[in-house]
């Protein structure tokens, strides 16, 4: 009897399988490109680019079940990316098994982000000149190479450390650092502090701040005023009494305003391509999440590289508040720039 019951679940399973086999057709074949769009937010051309850059290390020899190919790891990954989807629930919607779902879900996120350094780069010195040029487009501030903010990822509570991660908005966090160009894409991103960390002290320690205080990158940063202003970092004036402060803070505030509009992670940022950032909390650990933030950078920033998300965006006219109720202590050398700034460009 109890031979009999274990041949009939070997069967069962055998069954489950070969069904899962055959259910398993290449989407990219079956749907047509709107349809591939909206259930994993790239055209299948960039699809089987980003297959192409990972399908290698995504080979492995295997003789049990029938291993997913490159191509079908790859778009399980893109279909959590895009749902935010418990690894049940998508094995059953590409049939596959909740473990095999998440482990592509994890081997995908891992590869992508070994491709961080040729996807998320601060610009060289044409590119510089560039950026530059389109944001004084915007509302005529100089020398402007990049917008840097600061936002929240909600996790669930962290076994360990959890008071680290507890943020002043009053849930669990992950504070994540992205600098930004006119053109939307990402060109560093900081994904390891917990949300508890304050804005300025995250980017004090930065590999951006270093490049940007020993003269590596030529320009200015705009900021919030959460962050303390340096001469190569902006912040808008706390008062408008004096002259020309009041347009200084409105050419801040509106060339900030393009990158918070489609920049910040919990607003706008990478939702366009990625909506597991939408979904109410991160269900993994916190080095875990940090990885597939990095990974939805890279994906965000191909997206764009290859047109797959829409550039143009309509500027909303709005009123900038301020960011934190914690202010930083301003340098000396930084008012002495803003105010030049002011005086040259904005009276």
């Amino acid at each position: 009897m109890a031979v009999r019951r274990h041949l009939q679940r070997r069967r069962r399973r055998r069954n489950s399988i070969l069904r899962r086999m055959n259910d398993r057709s290449n989407p990219l074949e079956t749907l047509n490109e709107a349809e591939v769009f909206e259930r994993y937010r790239f055209v299948p051309e960039t699809i089987m680019f980003i297959v192409g850059l990972i399908q290698d290390q995504l080979l492995y020899d295997s003789q049990r079940n029938n291993p997913l190919t490159p191509l079908y790891q790859v778009l399980v990954a893109l279909r959590y990316f895009a749902t935010g989807s418990f690894y049940i629930t998508l094995g059953d919607t590409l049939s596959v098994s909740k473990s095999t779902a998440g482990r592509a879900v994890r081997r995908v996120t891992d590869l992508l982000c070994t491709q961080v350094r040729q996807f998320v780069r601060l610009p060289d010195r044409n590119e510089s000149i560039c950026i530059k040029s389109a944001f004084h487009k915007i509302a005529g501030f100089p020398s402007i190479v990049g917008c840097v903010d600061g936002t929240m990822i909600k996790i669930i509570a962290p076994a360990e450390n959890e008071s680290d991660y507890l943020c002043r908005k009053g849930y669990y966090a992950l504070n994540i650092q992205m600098t930004c160009d006119p053109q939307f894409r990402v060109l560093d991103v900081v994904a390891r502090w917990p949300g508890s960390v304050h804005d300025a002290r995250i980017f004090r320690e930065s590999s951006l701040c270093k490049m940007m205080e020993e003269g590596q990158l030529s320009g200015i940063l705009l900021g919030d005023s959460g962050y303390g202003l340096k001469p190569y970092l902006m912040t808008p004036y706390m008062a408008e009494d004096a002259p020309g402060n009041r347009r200084f803070n409105t050419a801040h505030c509106r060339t900030r305003l393009l990158f918070r509009f489609v920049s910040s992670i919990e607003q706008q940022t990478l939702q366009l391509t990625i909506s597991i950032l939408e979904i109410s909390s991160f269900r993994t650990k916190p080095e875990r999440a940090c990885r597939i933030v990095t990974a939805c950078t890279i994906l965000h920033n191909i997206g764009i590289e290859r047109r797959d998300i829409l550039q143009d965006a309509d500027v909303m006219n709005d009123v900038c508040a301020m960011a934190d109720d914690l202010q930083v202590q301003d340098d000396a050398v930084g008012r002495t720039v803003r105010d030049h700034i002011r005086d040259t460009y904005f009276l």
